[in-house]
């Protein structure tokens, strides 16, 4: 009976074992998908260089995007106004606006940078009111300014209503366009400077008082890498974020739209996206022939070039699928001069096609002399 029941224990440690193994493998499963998925109702992460999005879900519906707008609000103002450290007065238009503010009254006096730095860093609603009647003349004339820029950038699915992301009718974006306005906004050193700012003092000139900013994006102060943009939240809207980081020089966007665990979310994936995907220059795996033969020119041969340089961000994997198609002529026939198409590179991952450029001459190719013609002629005579 002893025996039995040493039998039954042993069998009953090595259940037990089996099982912790296999709920610890379980928990590693599911908190390495964690980093791939996300609860966002939108949500893109983007290289912004390229353009290409690393990881998406439904990155094209359209939403209500909250204080996210002000990205499009910042970047209009700051290609538009004339002179940012302008100092104007506040008018009553701004006094008073619903939601995160800066309280502004009327009569104060602040420069358009100043404000800026309140717009992005603590969300003032009024303070894109200021802005926007001070560089376009009215709110809605700087609506408009906002929704040809949005155009020109190519966020073709968004429109916007006003100038802070409360919520509206007919405002509304998708991930992928949010994604595509924050990396062209990103590309403006001001801009970049004013988002990646975690506290600052302004100064009310009116009075000589000043505020204290600190900075609403907590990711600013715990991810590694991390140079912005901006948060967001209305009742339609959800909690919103865009969030961007450079690393190993490579900079990527994350957009999560409507999202409860925004922050960490965004830290999940884009720390996932930057250890999978690197900038690869593809055009240095190029390995072709470069010299062509001639035919009835001064030389026999002739040296080939191409200029093109194109960067792109692949994970190991899909490196190895990289494939580079050369079409170019065994034979040219002289004159050409130099600089002349005479072929062109491909470069597929699979079957998509990423990037091509021509090949060309890098020297005239000048045809023979009446001297080599007249020697080739009685040769052949």
């Amino acid at each position: 009976m002893s025996k039995i029941r040493h039998l039954v224990f042993v069998s009953f440690i090595f259940a037990l074992i089996l099982g912790c193994i296999i709920i610890g493998v379980g928990a590693c499963y599911q908190s390495s998908a964690y980093a791939l998925t996300s609860t966002a109702r939108g949500c893109v992460v983007m290289e912004t260089s390229t353009k290409r999005q690393l990881f998406s879900q439904n990155e094209n519906k359209k939403m209500p995007m909250a204080s996210t707008t002000k990205i499009m609000t910042a970047i209009t103002a700051i290609e538009n106004c004339k002179d940012l450290d302008e100092v104007f007065e506040i008018s009553p238009k701004a006094v008073g606006v619903p939601g995160t503010s800066l309280y502004l009254r009327k009569g104060d006096k602040y420069s358009t940078r100043e404000l800026l730095y309140a717009l992005m860093m603590i969300s003032g609603n009024d303070c894109s009111v200021a802005i926007a009647e001070h560089v376009g003349g009215s709110t809605s004339e700087f609506v408009t300014m906002m929704n040809l820029l949005a155009r020109k950038i190519g966020a073709t699915n968004s429109h916007f209503a006003n100038t802070h992301g409360l919520d509206a009718d007919g405002h509304y974006t998708t991930a992928h366009d949010l994604a595509l306005i924050t990396s062209y906004a990103l590309e403006n050193p001001t801009f970049r400077e004013i988002v990646s700012t975690k506290s600052l003092k302004i100064e009310n000139k009116a009075d000589n008082t000043f505020r204290f900013l600190r900075n609403k994006n907590k990711l600013l102060f715990t991810l590694d890498g991390c140079i912005g943009v901006k948060t967001g939240f209305t009742d339609d809207a959800g909690r919103c974020l865009v969030s961007a980081i450079e690393r190993d020089g490579m900079r990527l966007v994350c957009v999560v739209l409507n999202c409860g665990p925004m922050f960490q979310e965004s830290a999940a994936l884009l720390d996932e996206c930057s250890k999978a995907y690197k900038l690869v220059d593809l055009t240095s795996l190029y390995d072709f022939d470069d010299t062509v033969a001639v035919q009835n020119g001064r030389k026999t041969s002739s040296k080939l070039g191409t200029n093109g340089h194109f960067v792109y961000p692949v994970t190991e994997n899909e490196l190895k699928r990289i494939k580079i198609v050369v079409t170019r002529p065994d034979v040219l026939e002289a004159p050409l001069s130099k600089g002349s198409a005479v072929g062109k590179v491909e470069i597929f991952l699979d079957n998509n096609l990423l990037f091509t450029e021509k090949i060309f001459t890098i020297e005239d190719i000048k045809p023979k002399s009446v001297v080599q013609r007249m020697k080739d002629f009685f040769a052949n005579w």
